[in-house]
């Protein structure tokens, strides 16, 4: 999933966007309020992690514009704040879920997985091409009875090539949605991540399954 964490406190932010990237999850971390309002405008997430107190505008203030704006993506509320009444309120804001600090990452990512579930983007937890099926807790990729396990970026790269099955994707489309916001590629970072996705999938006999469509992109799909 791309997951939109936001969370002013860097020794909260850095581990816990580590352990969701570890797991496979795109993260685009930041730090205030007013970022995370631009981002949520520009990009499509398939999660956002909030945290309740932050600078200039607070995590319950997003949580409720983004739902003002009929924009259906869970949203997980983190926060010290652990009162009734402050739950109640945070879940009146829009939040679907509400995590008290300090946060447990083995709590953090069983709660994501589950809200990972409600999202329109859900196909299950395995992705099928044919007879190729991407297991997407164990990150293994299985054809007949051969499984190799997946990098974390191999993972990602596939992941969302088995979401567009048969679609041209462009190298724009595959930077725009495979790095940080704030993160930029180098001009070779794209043809590097495809060679090595290439060289996993000839472990299994489908190297020529991932096209390379001259002047336009690339493309996944199964020969018969």
């Amino acid at each position: 999933m791309r997951i939109l964490f936001v969370e002013d406190d860097p020794e909260q932010l850095e581990p816990l966007s580590t352990a969701l990237t570890h797991v496979g999850h795109l993260v685009d971390g930041v730090q205030e309020g007013e970022t995370a309002q631009w981002l949520m405008q520009e990009k499509t997430y398939d999660l956002l992690i909030l945290d309740w107190m932050l600078p200039k505008v607070n995590g319950l203030e997003l949580c409720s514009q983004y739902r003002q704006q009929g924009k259906s993506t869970p949203i997980l509320l983190l926060t010290a704040k652990d009162t009734t009444a402050d739950k109640v309120m945070g879940l009146d804001a829009g939040a679907d879920d509400y995590l008290i600090k300090p946060v447990d990452v083995m709590e953090l990512l069983a709660r994501v997985r589950a809200l990972g579930r409600r999202s329109p983007q859900w196909l299950g937890d395995q992705l099928h091409l044919q007879d190729l099926v991407l297991d997407l807790p164990s990150m293994t990729l299985r054809r007949g009875d051969q499984a190799i396990v997946l990098s974390t970026r191999e993972y990602q790269f596939l992941e969302f090539f088995l979401r567009h099955p048969g679609q041209v994707i462009s190298r724009e489309q595959l930077e725009l949605n495979l790095w940080e916001w704030d993160n930029q590629p180098e001009s070779n970072a794209v043809s590097t991540q495809i060679r090595r996705l290439r060289l996993r999938l000839e472990e299994l006999g489908c190297a020529d399954w991932l096209e390379t469509i001259y002047g336009m992109g690339y493309r996944l799909q199964a020969n018969s």
